[in-house]
């Protein structure tokens, strides 16, 4: 017998909605491009989207087709998540720290029609526009007045212009929530990126499990501010949760060092945010060197990249900001894990909490996680077992995008690329990427563990571990140190401040101490670029 409930389908334009009609008077507040600060409600935002949604169709984009844009977070990228999404077309937020090529590539694979991007990527639009091949219609994301007077683009439109010659007379489409909504590629840092294509229903199921209390516990009470850019993966997910829950949106525009950063935290009595860790270093630096505090800050959300238990440490004692480690990918929409206590661990001591805290955390409602092992049997969920992590859930892709395959798929799971281990309480910890994981004498060492030590060492500003070759285990750590200005630190100083932490084999063989670690496009650390540069080190010094 069927259950006798309504049907509706889930879909993006459902939380604008919801929020012009609850939340209404609710601020969002922008650093403009432009200068100066940008204040208005969910109420003129919603307004806004439906006259951008008016001028998108006006301009020949129909349901299912692509919108790029090239965007910092701020109020009108905000209103093209909803403006093109809501309308039925695809919005492709794309990553202006790519390399060119990548960017047209990129725009090409998903045959862009129109190009939305801020004034201070004219040079790189100018640079690619003869090679997007789909793209009809450039629009910078400006007023009238601030049009760049001399460029290279052919009938270039004004953001403003488009809002203002449409009114708000629009009714967002019903259609299916199987529905494409957003792309986004993987940073591509060997060969091509590749593509994840949501749904509406991805989307919407991914920002109720985001706004849990055990996952990023977010309400009409907080003050919320994404760090990480909306040109990558959907910006974790907050632009939907604060319209779902009603909180208050702060973006911080092109400024995202610390004392940019700061200033609007305080500024704005943000509650909470959400970044990478390169981002928090720089503003626990600042904050550090203008002896400041947090006066509304209660916790930060880390993700893109492991969080190191000095920075866990400095936010809880110093700042008294509770860390949130958040774990995904771009093929996962992005979240996966959140790391939070359970009431088992609150009267653990402040370091067996840390080292809760420190994994990747458990898996949301909705996410499912298995490990195998290099036969392809299942490993336990013990804590100590590593193996290939495996996922699969309804915000998961199925396949890449134009791919015609489930390559990265086995037997209905994705395969992440990252060795983990899962305890018996289902918090799962990263000991590597498959990729990037050192194979000493056919035995596994973690490069992570090993970086976390080094960058705890006071004089270390950021390490990065490689497997590098080696005449008689295949493969052993070397470690490559960034120190911090004014510091010294020798080789002998820092292997030997491992002694004690970790298993005496694990210990790195060599030193090298470098001017700066290659990041990627999202923050990341590329490895592969140490790899190629670094990893004969060790035959040549034997």
């Amino acid at each position: 017998m069927n259950a006798q409930m309504m049907q509706q389908p889930l879909l993006i334009s459902s939380l604008l909605v919801h929020a012009e009609r609850h939340h209404g008077d609710q601020q969002i507040v922008s650093r403009r491009v432009e200068g100066g600060i940008h204040r208005y409600t969910y109420r003129d935002m919603a307004a806004r989207a439906r006259r951008m949604a008016k001028a998108v169709a006006a301009l020949g984009v129909d349901p299912g087709h692509m919108v790029g844009s090239l965007a910092w977070n701020g109020y009108r990228h905000l209103e093209l998540y909803y403006a093109i999404s809501g309308s039925g077309a695809v919005l492709h937020t794309l990553n202006p720290r790519l390399h060119a090529d990548q960017v047209s590539w990129m725009a090409n694979h998903a045959e862009d029609e129109v190009l939305f991007f801020e004034l201070s990527f004219l040079p790189l639009v100018e640079a690619v526009a003869s090679e997007l091949k789909s793209v009809r219609h450039f629009v910078v994301m400006t007023d009238r007045e601030n049009m760049p007077s001399v460029h290279k683009i052919p009938g270039l439109l004004c953001y403003e212009e488009l809002v203002d010659g449409q009114d708000d007379q629009y009714n967002w489409p019903q259609f299916s929530e199987e529905m494409a909504s957003s792309l986004c590629y993987t940073s591509g840092t060997t060969g091509n990126p590749k593509g994840a294509l949501y749904s509406h229903r991805s989307t919407l199921l991914h920002a109720y499990a985001g706004a849990l209390p055990d996952s990023l516990n977010c309400s009409a009470r907080d003050v919320i501010m994404p760090v990480v850019p909306m040109f990558h993966v959907n910006a974790w997910g907050l632009p939907y949760i604060c319209a779902l829950v009603g909180a208050k949106l702060v973006f911080p525009g092109a400024n995202l060092d610390g004392t940019s950063l700061y200033e609007l935290i305080e500024s704005e009595q943000v509650t909470m945010a959400a970044g990478v860790p390169t981002v928090w270093q720089g503003l626990l630096t600042h904050v550090n060197t203008v002896q400041g505090r947090f006066s509304s800050m209660t916790r930060t959300v880390v993700g893109g990249s492991a969080c190191p238990p000095e920075m866990l440490k400095t936010f809880i004692e110093k700042y008294d900001v509770q860390v949130v480690h958040a774990w995904g990918m771009t093929e996962m929409s992005p979240l996966g894990t959140v790391c939070t206590l359970k009431t088992k661990h609150l009267g653990m001591d402040k370091e067996s909490q840390y080292a809760v805290l420190s994994t990747q955390g458990r898996p949301l409602f909705g996410i499912e996680f298995k490990l195998v092992g290099e036969a392809g049997e299942e490993v336990p969920h013990d804590g100590k077992t590593p193996g290939e992590l495996m996922v699969r859930g309804p915000w998961i892709i199925s396949s890449y995008f134009k791919s015609g395959s489930t390559a990265a798929h086995k037997d209905g799971w994705f395969a992440t690329g990252y060795v983990s281990t899962i305890d018996p309480d289902g918090y799962m910890q990263i000991t590597d990427r498959s990729k990037d994981v050192i194979k000493s004498g056919g035995e596994w060492i973690g490069s992570i563990d090993l970086e976390n030590i080094a960058m705890s060492h006071p004089s270390v500003a950021m390490a990065a571990c490689i497997a590098a070759r080696h005449t008689k285990w295949d493969e052993r750590p070397l470690l490559l140190v960034v120190t911090k200005p004014g510091h010294t630190l020798t080789c002998e100083e820092m292997l030997a401040f491992y002694e004690g932490k970790i298993a005496k084999w694990w210990t790195p063989d060599d030193v090298l101490f470098v001017d700066s670690i290659p990041l990627g496009a999202t923050g990341k650390m590329q490895k592969n670029l140490l790899r190629d540069r670094y990893q004969d080190h060790l035959l040549a010094a034997a």
